[in-house]
């Protein structure tokens, strides 16, 4: 059995509050299984990675409740979040704090072909 979750947002609208907030919950829920977690925000869902951009993503209608309270919750878990930026798409500087590392396409082919790991794309 693997060892490590490797989650990429690729596919996903990443203005479609609710689906990230389905994503986010089963992140979470499989670092308290005690997993390693990884969530990679890729493709257009690289913007998730940007500050100002998940705080503005509201769940359910509930304005206290944002895309970004679940990073946080979900950080807070063990899950580590990176980025692999669209080409020329450089802000490191912009990134939310919860985002520990910018990564290429090599890093997430390696990780997703590594036996230990298991992949879902999203």
């Amino acid at each position: 059995m693997a060892d490590k979750l490797l989650f990429i947002l690729v596919n996903t609208n990443p203005e479609s509050a609710d689906s990230l907030g389905a994503i986010l919950s089963q992140v979470k829920v499989a670092a308290a299984m005690e997993f390693e977690v990884d969530v990679i925000f890729s493709g257009l869902c690289d913007i998730l990675a940007k500050k100002t951009v998940a705080e503005k993503l509201i769940i359910d209608g509930d304005p206290s409740r944002t895309v970004y309270d679940l990073i946080k919750d979900a950080h807070e878990t063990g899950v580590q979040f990176k980025v692999c930026p669209r080409p020329f798409n450089e802000w490191e500087d912009g990134l939310i704090p919860e985002v520990g590392e910018v990564v290429g396409s090599a890093y997430i082919i390696s990780e997703a072909m590594n036996d230990e790991t298991e992949s879902f794309t999203y």
